[in-house]
């Protein structure tokens, strides 16, 4: 723990990583989507929503990712300042990058498969540079704590559940599910831990400020003292 001289300039350090985390989580999804082998669980729960509403991939994410930390929020978790904006901006980033018609289908099935995995390993680093920051996960990974508390069940059955629920009613509402689903399943947890060694993130050892810690934290000058950075922020 060390001492933070400037806090806003040490937040903003922080969000610029956010941003480009979410940036990269982005453009992750869109190239797993336009692959066109299948999504993640997730991703194709929210394509399912998009394809039964007037919502675009990037809100129909929104939405459901403001449900789902009101939700987690109801089960005790309180969201920080990465939850708040992964809510917001991987959608947002989404719609952006996907109205820039820049994106396209491979031809061949091997630029698909070169895509889909150029997508997953997007993902890994996108995950790296907004969790780093330590100021909150993702509103998926607050209902998951929340649920484990609640339910007091293994970490892996619960997201499994959650995931699972999520593909099959994203199935059912005629999301993007194919090899690339199983694919991303399997494969994701490797691209994220690979980001995470290299870039020296050891989840299982940091503290995530959520919104009202960070909030006390600016409001009493005297608490600065207490973020708790690693020396070379």
């Amino acid at each position: 723990m060390y001492e933070v001289k400037r806090p806003w300039l040490w937040l903003g350090k922080k969000i610029l990583s956010l941003m480009l985390g979410f940036a990269l989580y982005a453009l992750g999804n869109i190239l797993t989507l336009y692959a066109d082998l299948g999504m993640n669980p997730w991703g194709v729960f929210h394509m399912g929503i998009s394809n039964h509403t007037p919502l675009t991939f990037g809100q129909a994410s929104q939405v459901v990712g403001l449900v789902i930390l009101l939700t987690s929020y109801a089960l005790g978790t309180i969201p920080g300042i990465g939850s708040i904006g992964n809510m917001i901006f991987i959608g947002g980033f989404f719609d952006i990058i996907d109205m820039m018609n820049i994106i396209k289908t491979p031809e061949t099935i091997w630029g698909q498969y070169i895509m889909l995995f150029s997508g997953i390993f997007a993902i890994g680093w996108g995950s790296l540079f907004y969790l780093r920051v330590n100021l909150g996960a993702g509103p998926r990974d607050g209902l998951m704590e929340g649920m484990v508390r609640k339910f007091k069940k293994p970490v892996w059955m619960i997201r499994n559940t959650i995931e699972a629920i999520a593909l099959f009613i994203g199935y059912l509402l005629g999301g993007p599910v194919g090899i690339g689903t199983i694919i991303t399943v399997l494969t994701i947890g490797f691209s994220v831990d690979f980001a995470f060694k290299v870039g020296r993130y050891d989840s299982k050892s940091v503290k995530h400020l959520d919104s009202v810690e960070v909030y006390k934290l600016f409001k009493d000058r005297n608490s600065i003292n207490k973020i708790p950075v690693r020396k070379s922020e």
